[in-house]
């Protein structure tokens, strides 16, 4: 599969995360997809980091896969001790919660900046492979895509 296809699919799996969460209400079969997709996520960002960083790509997006990447792994850390039900009866009174919600908000903070990121990084590639930075359009032209060769 090349490269700008895996760091697509990582956007649309995070996405199918997303939705599966939204919709799975405490089901058991959604819990072991979810994390199946999780695992499948590092997975992909590990794949993804390693294919961006043999290119010759700008630094950057570089330092963005590999902050996904990172990303990625500490959803996972925060995902498995939420699977074991770890601080659930332990309360940080200063904010009133749990510390499984504090570990909850985490979890989620990472799943945003990974679909963020991810989607960052597939861009940038797809254009930097494309050559597309170094082509200009005049200011309020939209211009068609064009096809690749």
């Amino acid at each position: 599969m090349k490269l700008w296809m895996t760091l697509y699919a990582m956007i649309w799996i995070a996405l199918i995360e997303f939705l599966l969460v939204m919709i799975s209400r405490g089901s058991l079969v959604m819990l072991y997809l979810h994390i199946a997709l999780g695992i499948a996520i590092i997975g992909l960002a590990f794949y993804n980091f390693s294919g961006i960083r043999k290119s010759r790509v700008m630094g950057r997006v570089k330092r963005i896969a590999q902050a996904s990447l990172n990303l990625s792994v500490w959803a996972g850390i925060f995902g498995a001790v939420l699977f074991f039900d770890i601080g659930m009866t332990l309360t940080i009174p200063v904010i009133n919660t749990s510390i499984y919600g504090l570990i909850l908000f985490f979890h989620i903070i990472c799943a945003f900046a990974i679909i963020t990121q991810a989607a960052a990084i597939a861009i940038a590639f797809d254009m930097w492979e494309d050559k597309e930075f170094v082509k200009e359009t005049e200011p309020g032209i939209v211009p068609p895509m064009q096809q690749k060769g």
